[in-house]
């Protein structure tokens, strides 16, 4: 599929890309509780192309679509860090489909939710968002980062070419 992007080339910052993989593994469902208090599902599924593998995070009923050895169409999916680890993430913005091509063959000694990143889109440690540790009255107007960082603010977070007051 043209426009589409091979999975050793992700970085954490990736947005906007298009993934066509083979489902490797599918994880248990794990519920979680979201930063709003709500009780979402989560399945991590190993997806791999012909040039690594990663983890995909599926919500809720996008888990369904992942069986052994299908392969999966992302379009417009982004990538986050959990814990430091990429995650591929289909989102609200994105679809999840099954794939109109064969993915030849799979390459599953490139991990590439293995490396550790410093997680740079979340100021302080241990979670960023809650502590109103982020210096004087005003100042941590910028939620996510430059890069469309933190999602779950429905796009009232700003980003840095909006706030060029410094």
């Amino acid at each position: 599929m043209e426009g589409t992007t091979k999975i050793k080339d992700l970085t954490p910052s990736s947005r906007r890309v298009n993934v066509l993989a083979k489902v490797v593994s599918v994880g248990e469902p794990k519920s979680i509780q979201t930063r709003f208090g709500e009780e979402k599902s989560v399945t991590e599924v190993i997806i791999a192309d012909e040039t690594g593998k990663i983890i995909l995070s599926l919500w809720g009923d996008q888990a369904a679509q992942a069986t052994d050895g299908a392969t999966l169409y992302i379009d417009n999916g982004y990538v986050s860090l959990v814990r430091g680890h990429m995650r591929l993430n289909v989102g609200k913005y994105g679809t999840l489909s099954e794939g109109t091509e064969e993915v030849p063959s799979t390459n599953e000694e490139l991990d590439m939710s293995e490396k550790e990143y410093e997680n740079q889109y979340r100021s302080g440690s241990g979670g960023g968002f809650r502590g109103g540790s982020s210096g004087g009255s005003g100042s941590y107007r910028r939620y996510g980062g430059g890069s469309g960082g933190n999602r779950s603010y429905g796009g009232r977070g700003r980003r840095d070419s909006d706030n060029n007051e410094d």
